[in-house]
């Protein structure tokens, strides 16, 4: 008998990179609060990169935190053990439902699957990314629909994409916002963003802030461009610090080529986690004109923070801002007169940081999780 008794989950957290970017956020989220709630309401068996063991052990004290082999953290391997290995040890565990919170499954996994799909941008967006992974993805994402028992997905605007492109079965797709920590993003004090402008040489100087990975998604080419004219022309122009990941946009380095000498752009790679509410909070405008986004979480994360945001009313990106954003588009033109706007206009500013703030209060992983359970329930049924 099942009826009445938490499933049993297997979660396959070996997909969590180092850096702690998008996907990390999603499973610690997650995974901190299941942790609530281990035991009453999830039976919870968690593997993970060795790495990761400490942390998810403390995270969840009454689940069972299971090693993955090491090899697993290179890729490669990763994905041919998820195939093979994955399968073998839910049959160990006792796994009723395996949930893959990064695209992929195992396609005979011996017991119900769901899978996280987080976005169509390798659909809608296909040339802002290389033909390797867009080949790559688009595939798992086919194989996911086709296979999991359970798909979730972080928006409604996610879940409508993979309804009209791919033909998805809507029965069979949850929807679950992210959440956001808000003991992590908090609105900051004075001597937080002091702290954050002196460790990044900005002393007393003001900024745009942009947090993300630099993907041709992301659009920061166009941001530093719409920046650049927003700015050039002010007697004490603001600096744009460009924060995060470095990856695989060749075109940042040409519009960063084209800044005028006079204007300061930073980019400083990867801030400590515990810099982020300093930094965003500290911002004049947190700036995010994405080309689309599965859910939005950087805004989401800069609005938690106080910080006003301008962003594109792409995809899902209207869910997660609502009312309490300023919306531009994804050209330099554009992003220019948007930003100018908002950069002369301190009261709109306040108010929008204000609701921003309040916004984000709705959006936790506590929610999450119940929407979680709630679809590895059926999965189980």
């Amino acid at each position: 008998m099942t009826a009445g008794r938490p499933p049993r989950v297997l979660i396959d957290a070996t997909s969590v990179p180092a850096d702690r970017g998008g996907v990390g956020r999603y499973v610690d989220g997650l995974l901190g609060a299941l942790g609530k709630v281990c035991g009453s309401a999830v039976d919870l068996v968690v593997v993970s990169l060795r790495t990761d063991l400490e942390r998810y052990r403390r995270m969840l004290p009454g689940a069972e935190i299971i090693p993955a082999p090491a090899a697993v953290a290179h890729r490669p391997a990763r994905l041919a053990w998820e195939q093979t290995g994955l399968p073998l040890l839910a049959q160990q565990v006792g796994a009723e439902v395996l949930h893959s919170p990064f695209y992929t499954c195992p396609l005979r996994a011996g017991c119900p699957v769901t899978v996280t799909v987080h976005d169509a941008t390798f659909f809608t967006e296909p040339e802002h990314y290389d033909k390797s992974r867009r080949t790559f993805f688009r595939s798992a994402i086919k194989t996911s629909l086709r296979r999991a028992d359970r798909v979730i997905v972080p928006s409604k605007a996610t879940r409508d994409e993979l309804i009209r492109l791919l033909d998805a079965d809507p029965t069979r797709i949850d929807v679950a916002y992210h959440g956001v920590d808000h003991d992590a993003f908090h609105a900051p004090g004075d001597e937080e963003k002091a702290r954050v402008r002196a460790r990044l040489g900005l002393g007393g100087s003001r900024y745009v802030a942009f947090l993300g990975a630099k993907e041709p998604r992301k659009n920061v080419p166009n941001l530093i461009r719409g920046w650049a004219r927003a700015v050039t022309d002010r007697q004490d122009p603001p600096a744009l610090v460009v924060a995060g990941g470095q990856g695989h946009d060749e075109d940042i380095d040409r519009a960063v080529a084209e800044v005028p000498s006079h204007l300061r752009l930073l980019r400083p790679g990867y801030l400590r986690y515990g810099d982020l509410p300093g930094f965003l909070g500290g911002a004049l405008v947190a700036a995010y004109p994405s080309y689309g986004e599965g859910f939005g979480l950087p805004i989401l994360e800069a609005m938690a923070c106080a910080a006003p945001v301008l962003t594109t009313p792409r995809l899902s990106l209207p869910e997660v801002g609502g009312d309490a954003v300023a919306y531009t588009s994804e050209d330099p033109d554009q992003i220019a007169a948007d930003l100018a706007a908002l950069l002369d206009d301190e009261p709109r500013r306040l108010s929008l940081a204000k609701a921003g703030f309040d916004r984000a209060k709705e959006f936790t992983w506590g929610s999450s999780a119940e929407v979680h359970i709630a679809a590895w329930t059926r999965a189980r049924a």
